[in-house]
């Protein structure tokens, strides 16, 4: 239920509402009465709307963020070229390359990452939205929880570019986008064919291999020189530190045919991805400190999963001195098996807690954006119109196991789950300093669930909700300029916990949450690049949440605590020292609280696994030579793990390298180090009940870890043919 405290926020926007509503119709009324006629100088770049029409800076380097290219402080594009230079221990890891985001591990490397951002424990992916090639990763209802976001099918050197917004500012981006959004593009061919053979510590073995294949028939599509197959494969495995080893297997295939330019083109896409693992989840820490358990042993060695999925998707875009036309649409069949045991022998003494959540389904998508250049005013403005539908037919259950083994069943579920929604934007450049981008999205969700182990939890559930924004870019003066952001968002809710009404294992009432959550987010910056070759950025935000989510694995469902306020400051920066020298420094600092003290049944008004601080420090030399290097820092401040800051998890810092050398024209060596200084840390702790055997005492307030992995090797030979 929304709080007093988020009620108080929101009734200072119904003006801004109101000016929106009416800004957005003068647009709409003026569009067709101005779109045949000449473009006024300045608006020449369709293909994002919502770009300053200002020429860009050229600053060389990993990051396309220059002055007049954004439309908030918190907003940017990263190149591929920065995941071509940087060592990842996971493909997920890509998303740290977002100023302030962190991304870690709880459980085998199949499994989703850990996602951090603006002090929000983004658990698997709630809050935050992410897309590859147009398809949302995140999946709603899913067997392991809300927004759950695993990008371990992802081939980090494919990546173009990576688009991401914070904060709940912009119209094309709906549910789980609240706290931001990365739109990640694979690149839609390759220079020369590429074969990358992989071995490291712990039995690390990687093979991929990618080629563009020109195509034997002729396709329009504008100026583009012909159709075009990019074909890639990628097979690994790998133990992993852990003395129970995880024994890991990816297969990840891509076929991805493209033709045209940004005027006129098209893409389809098909891809194959399977996945199984052993894995090693948290463990008691006073275990580990006492010496009754290695620091990479684990409770329950049956623990594990399986994950696999299947895209097909396509898109088709076309722009002229009118406007513009952007449409895709994609299917996927998506297969998830986890194995867990987080409480040991809580629950159960005699048969253990171990449970297997189960996720199987069928999604079916499309969007459509239409963008009309106009005069608003006599002023030069573009209006977009767009329409997003996704509908997830889903077969999500939870089985009590021994040794993945089941022995009861606690839900069993069919699910049917459609999202639609309707969004206006507009862009308007009022003066040579001044621009605006006003929003207004409509979200709609229909929840239809059928319980096939209790029938009184069947039902339907729908919701909907309107999302005004709006931003006003200043400047620039001194190759400055300033913003002001300000926005609603949402993030919808578990089928399951929308829609039951009662407990599904004690079979007592239950207050249902509801399907759409608000947030309201506003936000303060400036970017600037009046140092030569220094592009930085300071941003200050707030963002508040009507509830928090919390996912009770054990039973199925979603709870919602209480509402949440959040404020913070990032600061950004990225330098060309010269030719061959760049430096990063991105730092960011959060305050995030309960709205009301004392809430959720607990003292106090701190947030479990709310990440306070966050810094990114990197150092990238290039062209000495035949050789190139990479080193980058990362740190996570210490943070608390129960609601009274009773419990906290240490801080952490971890540096990684990677060294290269070009060997001719056609083979390159590298050298990757993580955990470069070997340093012990812990990728997540956890505040929680626990029982580690049958018949040992029940810990209360106990602390379970994920150790984060010590220093390991990979030796890359990359053949470029």
């Amino acid at each position: 239920m929304e709080t007093a405290f988020y009620y108080r926020e929101r009734k200072r926007f119904p003006a801004i509402l109101l000016l929106l509503l009416v800004m957005l119709a003068m647009a709409v009324a003026q569009v067709h009465a101005t779109q045949s006629e000449p473009t006024q100088a300045g608006v020449t770049d369709v293909a994002d709307a919502s770009t300053n029409k200002l020429q860009p800076i050229d600053v060389v380097g990993h990051y396309d963020n220059a002055v007049g290219t954004s439309d908030a402080a918190s907003q940017g594009v990263i190149l591929g070229k920065l995941l071509q230079d940087i060592p990842l221990l996971r493909p997920g890891e890509v998303l740290e390359s977002i100023p302030g985001l962190v991304v870690t591990q709880h459980s085998g490397d199949g499994k989703a990452n850990q996602y951090f951002l603006r002090g929000y424990n983004l658990d698997h992916g709630t809050d935050f939205a992410t897309s590859v090639d147009g398809v949302p990763v995140n999946m709603p209802t899913n067997g392991h929880g809300q927004g759950y976001s695993d990008l371990n099918f992802l081939i980090p050197e494919l990546v173009d570019r990576i688009e991401y917004r914070k904060g709940p500012y912009f119209a094309q981006n709906g549910d789980f986008a609240s706290a931001g959004s990365a739109d990640i593009r694979y690149r839609n061919s390759l220079d020369r064919s590429i074969l990358d053979l992989s071995i490291g510590d712990n039995g690390y073995r990687r093979i991929l291999t990618a080629a563009s294949i020109p195509l034997p028939f002729t396709a329009p599509a504008g100026n583009g020189s012909g159709p075009t197959l990019l074909a890639a494969l990628e097979l690994s495995e790998n133990n992993g530190p852990w003395k129970l080893p995880e024994d890991i297997h990816k297969f990840n295939g891509l076929l991805r045919a493209s033709d045209g330019n940004a005027d006129l083109g098209w893409s389809l896409e098909a891809l194959a991805y399977d996945a199984h693992w052993r894995s090693t989840d948290q463990v008691p820490l006073e275990l580990i400190q006492s010496g009754a358990l290695c620091r990479f042993c684990a409770l329950d060695p049956t623990d594990g999963g399986r994950s696999a999925r299947q895209i097909l998707s396509g898109e088709w875009h076309t722009q002229d001195n009118d406007g513009y036309l952007r449409t895709s649409a994609y299917f996927e069949h998506y297969r998830l098996q986890l194995w867990s045991n987080f409480t040991y022998f809580e629950a159960n003494p005699d048969m253990g807690d171990q449970f297997n959540q189960r996720d199987a389904r069928n999604i079916l998508g499309s969007k459509i954006a239409n963008g009309w250049k106009h005069s608003l005013f006599g002023h030069e403005s573009v209006t977009e119109i767009g329409a997003q539908v996704r509908h997830d037919v889903i077969h999500v259950s939870l089985l009590d196991t021994q040794a993945r083994v089941p022995f009861a069943t606690v839900t069993d579920n069919l699910v049917d789950e459609t999202e639609a929604a309707l969004y206006i934007q507009n862009t308007t450049v009022w003066t040579d300093w001044l621009r605006s981008l006003a929003g207004l999205r409509a979200d709609a969700i229909s929840l239809d669930l059928t319980s096939q182990s209790y029938a009184p939890n069947s039902g339907k559930v729908s919701d909907n909700r309107a999302s005004p924004k709006l931003s006003l870019i200043f400047g620039p003066w001194r190759k400055t300029e300033f913003f002001i952001n300000i926005g609603d968002g949402f993030h919808s809710n578990d089928a399951r916990g929308a829609v039951s009404q009662f407990d599904p294992i004690t079979q007592e009432p239950v207050i249902r949450t509801p399907a759409l959550v608000g947030s309201f987010g506003k936000e303060l910056g400036v970017r600037t690049e009046i140092v030569p070759g220094l592009q930085s950025s300071l941003a200050l935000w707030s963002l508040n949440s009507a509830s928090e989510l919390l996912y009770a694995a054990d039973s199925g469902g979603t709870e919602a605590n209480g509402a949440s306020k959040r404020y913070g400051v990032e600061w950004n920066n990225h330098m060309v020292i010269n030719q061959w020298l760049l430096f990063d420094a991105d730092l960011a600092w959060t305050r995030a609280r309960y709205a009301n003290n004392n809430d959720n049944g607990d003292s106090g008004d701190q947030i479990p696994n709310a990440v306070s601080k966050v810094a990114s420090v990197g150092i990238s030399a290039h062209d000495l030579g035949p050789w190139s290097g990479d080193l980058k820092f990362r740190y996570i401040g210490g943070y608390p793990l129960t609601q009274d800051g009773s419990l906290r998890a240490p801080s952490a810092l971890v540096a990684n390298l990677r060294v290269q050398r070009q060997l001719n024209d056609w083979a390159a060596l590298s050298l990757d180090v993580l955990n470069l200084f070997d340093r012990k840390y812990y990728d997540i702790a956890y505040g929680q009940d626990y029982q580690i055997s049958p018949t040992s005492p029940l810990v209360p307030n106990g602390i379970t870890v994920h150790p984060g992995e010590p220093r390991e090797l990979r030796l890359t030979l990359r053949l470029k043919l």
